[in-house]
């Protein structure tokens, strides 16, 4: 048994991505994160900061996206969503599903919020540098791991889709609007808007 938690208009919009292109069977329960005081004190059990996303399988919790997208991809490896270990690709995989968590969304909430702030004191850098490593790696790669379609395009493609389209954080470059009409072009992805209500296409 698979358990979601999630939130509508959330980051964890990338996660229910996520299961979608898996095809396994899944439980959805909703978490009121936007309520005055938050989720229950009883929801620090599955998730200690009491956010999003957050899986329960088979009695295993995994929180982090990028943790709950590895783990989903070695017990489910039938849906070729993760190059096998010791392929050219793994390393770029790995790489991406860390940087979006990482990296781009921190810089996401930086440029919303105006944090004005010393790029080098910070772990995550500019945002000058990640849009420019971005914009590098997807003239260079049609999706974020190389030549076909990972778990990780579900992160990346849902941090560049909200933050360009959505608030306006991520500059409309060319780039970055061929790599969304790839991924708008998924079948899974526009099943995950209509579940989800958040994402105009």
């Amino acid at each position: 048994m698979l358990t979601f938690y999630h939130a509508p208009q959330s980051r964890s919009f990338s996660v229910l991505w996520m299961l979608e292109e898996l095809g396994q069977p899944y439980a959805m329960e909703l978490v009121d994160i936007r309520s005055k005081d938050g989720p229950p004190e009883s929801y620090r059990a599955i998730q200690p900061h009491k956010k999003v996303p957050a899986i329960v399988h088979d009695g295993t919790v995994v929180t982090e996206r990028a943790a709950i997208c590895l783990y989903l991809t070695e017990r489910f490896p039938e849906a070729g969503l993760a190059p096998a270990i010791g392929d050219a690709d793994r390393a770029a995989f790995l790489t991406s599903l860390v940087y979006t968590d990482a990296v781009l969304d921190p810089i996401i909430a930086t440029k919303v919020h105006n944090f004005d702030y010393e790029a080098r004191g910070f772990s995550f850098g500019s945002h000058a540098d990640t849009v420019a490593n971005l914009e590098r790696r997807l003239d260079a790669n049609p999706y974020a791991a190389g030549e076909r379609f990972t778990a990780a395009d579900t992160q990346l493609g849902s941090g560049i889709h909200f933050g360009m389209n959505i608030i306006g954080a991520l500059p409309r470059l060319p780039v970055f609007e061929a790599y969304m009409e790839r991924m708008l072009a998924r079948p899974a992805l526009q099943r995950t808007i209509a579940k989800d209500g958040a994402l105009p296409v």
